[in-house]
């Protein structure tokens, strides 16, 4: 055999056993690495307080552990959900549940409280556990006990597996009544290029006065009574290329929507911003609830105006008085806002131009829809942020803080 032969021999055996190592190594990898399981339960730890005043307590602090998924690195969400009753009838319908059915049928035996924990401990809030006990016990100021046993269980959930429940713990409470009202609608912002008057400012207090404008809640729609979730929508004027995001909280960048992968994606932060391709005037349409986003555009013409007014019976109907802000798009303007203007009770219409023969109006308050030579708006009394949109002729009246 030549000297070439057996090289070509011995380099061979070389590379089968560096393969056998390689598969072997591979093999290895995969027998050790952990493997994403379905738990079937966890324990949620008896309260340190076991009698509380609500009225005079914060938070009551809850610990866990955390769920078996097999030593998968999980990211897990929890949630305390709380209950009058533990028995077979109990954990049956939440109060969402309940809210959710118009006909007022659906009685609510458990409440799911609103706060998502990334750790295995939290404080359950004073004020949300009296909410949800005056929810599902339907109390008057009457009605209210001195004391109360409520149940507690803790909920996990991470990507890939179901939710599950823990054991169920108890503690006694000292409740009290607070009147029940709905969630504020949740909105959304647009912020970026050419949004607003400052690019890219998503300052907390730059909501119409800066580089933040707020979407629009949709007359006719129904939002979650907990959560303020459901569609909300804008209408404006884009140009092509220059890149936009829409953010949940002014001055924070944690919930926003960008572009990823070639679509839409919420709460990514290295996402790339949204665009359109050509310029032109586009409805944005987002559901909070089942975070769909929609980007159309519009073709039905669209006017531009200089003034917008809120003539109205506090005024003496006077179409030049009373004129509200633009909030100065770079390119065209639809967009306008007043800032904590108080009203008693009255009506009024929105105006363009200091004439009539653009106006809006309608019934609805404290958001809708106005239509050309609409109804008179009946406002309530109070302090308002006033927002308009003259391409929608949607309106917002936001209770001033």
């Amino acid at each position: 055999m030549t000297i070439k032969n057996m090289k070509k021999i011995f380099l061979s055996s070389l590379m089968l056993l560096s393969m056998t190592l390689v598969f072997t190594a591979c093999e290895d990898d995969r027998d050790s690495n952990p493997k994403l399981v379905q738990p079937t339960g966890f324990t949620l730890n008896n309260p340190v307080n076991t009698l509380v005043d609500l009225g005079q307590s914060v938070g009551i602090p809850f610990a866990w552990s955390q769920p078996n998924y097999g030593g998968w690195p999980a990211a897990v969400e929890y949630q305390l959900e709380v209950s009058p009753t533990n028995d077979a009838n109990s954990w049956k319908v939440s109060t969402d549940e309940a809210a959710a059915d118009a006909t007022g049928a659906t009685v609510a035996d458990y409440a799911i409280l609103p706060a998502i924990y990334t750790s295995c401990s939290g404080d359950m809030s004073a004020t949300e556990l009296a909410k949800a006990l005056v929810s599902i016990c339907q109390w008057d100021e009457e009605s209210v006990p001195e004391k109360i046993t409520v149940y507690v269980r803790a909920t996990a959930v991470t990507a890939g597996t179901q939710k599950i429940s823990s054991n169920v713990v108890s503690l006694e409470v000292n409740p009290y009544y607070i009147e029940l009202a709905d969630a504020s609608i949740e909105l959304w912002y647009l912020v970026g290029e050419g949004i607003g008057s400052t690019d890219w400012d998503n300052g907390a207090g730059s909501v119409a006065t800066g580089g933040l404008i707020p979407m629009y809640p949709i007359a006719g729609n129904e939002y979650n009574a907990r959560t303020g979730q459901g569609e909300i929508q804008y209408a404006g004027f884009f140009q092509a290329g220059k890149g936009f995001k829409l953010i949940r909280v002014p001055g924070s960048w944690d919930d926003q929507w960008g572009m990823g992968d070639g679509a839409p994606v919420k709460n990514d932060g290295g996402s790339g911003n949204l665009t359109v391709e050509a310029d032109g005037y586009y409805r944005i349409r987002l559901n909070t609830a089942t975070d769909e986003l929609v980007i159309e555009p519009i073709t039905n013409p669209v006017a531009v105006y200089t003034m917008i007014g809120m003539p109205g019976d506090y005024q003496g109907w006077d179409t030049g008085a009373n004129l509200m802000n633009a909030m100065s798009t770079s390119v065209e303007n639809h967009d306008w806002y007043l800032m904590k203007v108080t009203y008693e009770d009255t009506a009024l219409k929105f105006a363009a131009d200091n004439a009539w023969d653009v106006n809006w109006g309608g019934n609805g308050f404290p958001y809708g829809v106005g239509e050309q030579n609409g109804p008179n708006i009946p406002i309530a009394a109070g302090t308002y942020n006033v927002f308009f949109n003259d391409i929608l002729g949607t309106y917002n009246f936001v209770p001033a803080e």
